[in-house]
């Protein structure tokens, strides 16, 4: 079920949603949190199937904010306009199976109401529950000090997925919080699964360095190699594959051999993994999906000790130079 509310307040939307629970016979109760995002018209619906995804194993009050009726770029830096401005609100509800297991507000501000977000949103919030705020690819430089940002215990950002992915990521990495993560790392999860198993696993030789092969402009690749630098203390080179657009593949390089796992091509699902004086072994292992990565992030709302030393300490470890080719 779909409602559309032109020109609303906070104050309509939020009865609006009552009157819907009661004629539908549910409770707004049982929401684990709440999740902001932050989106354009464009990748409106593709984000929310994702989110709406991620909420059946995590209840959630989704409040989606499109910004495309702002002309400025980055609206949360502007100043105030003044009072008594008038600023229309557009929205829907989404309930059923158009909400997921909880319920999805569409919220389209005008430019006045984008320099106020936290004073639009929390009136929307669920009460006594986590605020998750995601951004699909309209990331600010830092998510803590940005509107929605302040109100989230958990920000989760895409870097890979805006204009200039090492820019931003960078950006991010400057004002970085221990409350704040990117997608980029959470795709690499089943990698470095497969990859401690593997060291773990004998021969127990020593592994002098690593190479790690894969795209050029994939954020990915780069805190894949920097987790490894800084969990190995080894040296770890990165290996442009063009032909791919993540992660292809690791090689260990050990004092009796190489031990390698990698993916053969991007349309793969199997990996495979070379150990000396071993067969290949193959292994099915799914790529993961945009709605795979929000599920893990909303399962784990605390700091990722993991990535915060990736970033502080493992990043500078290794070249990213291959960037500028």
């Amino acid at each position: 079920m779909i409602k559309t509310l032109p020109s609303s307040t906070t104050s309509q939307i939020s009865s609006e949603l009552a009157k819907a629970h009661t004629e539908r016979g549910e409770a707004s109760q049982g929401r684990v949190l709440t999740l902001l995002v932050k989106t354009t018209e464009k990748e409106l619906e593709e984000v929310l199937a994702n989110a709406i995804y991620a909420s059946q194993e995590h209840p959630s009050r989704i409040i989606a904010i499109v910004t495309d009726r702002a002309e400025a770029p980055d609206m949360e830096t502007l100043p105030s306009v003044a009072v008594g401005t008038v600023a229309p609100l557009d929205a829907e509800i989404r309930l059923g199976s158009d909400g997921g297991a909880g319920e999805v507000i569409v919220l389209r501000p005008s430019e006045g109401l984008l320099r106020h977000l936290d004073t639009l949103v929390i009136p929307l919030l669920v009460p006594d529950a986590p605020v998750v705020a995601w951004w699909s690819n309209l990331v600010p430089a830092s998510p803590s000090t940005s509107l929605l940002g302040r109100m989230a215990r958990s920000r989760i950002t895409d870097a890979q997925n805006t204009d200039s992915p090492m820019d931003t990521f960078l950006a991010l990495r400057e004002h970085h919080t221990i409350e704040e993560t990117d997608l980029s790392w959470t795709r690499l999860t089943v990698w470095r699964g497969l990859l401690a198993a593997l060291i773990d696993e004998p021969p127990h030789s020593a592994i002098k360095s690593v190479t790690v092969r894969g795209s050029n402009h994939a954020l990915s690749v780069d805190l894949l190699a920097a987790w490894l630098a800084w969990a190995l203390n080894v040296p770890v080179e990165i290996e442009i594959d063009e032909n791919v657009s993540a992660v292809r593949g690791v090689v260990f390089h050990r004092e009796d051999g190489d031990s390698i796992i990698e993916r053969p091509s991007d349309a793969s699902s199997d990996l495979f993994i070379t150990k000396p004086g071993q067969h290949k072994q193959t292994i099915s292992v799914p790529h993961r999906t945009l709605g795979d990565c929000m599920t893990e992030e909303l399962r784990r709302l605390d700091p990722d000790e993991i990535y915060n030393a990736v970033l502080t300490e493992g990043w500078d470890m290794i070249s990213h130079n291959h960037w500028n080719k």
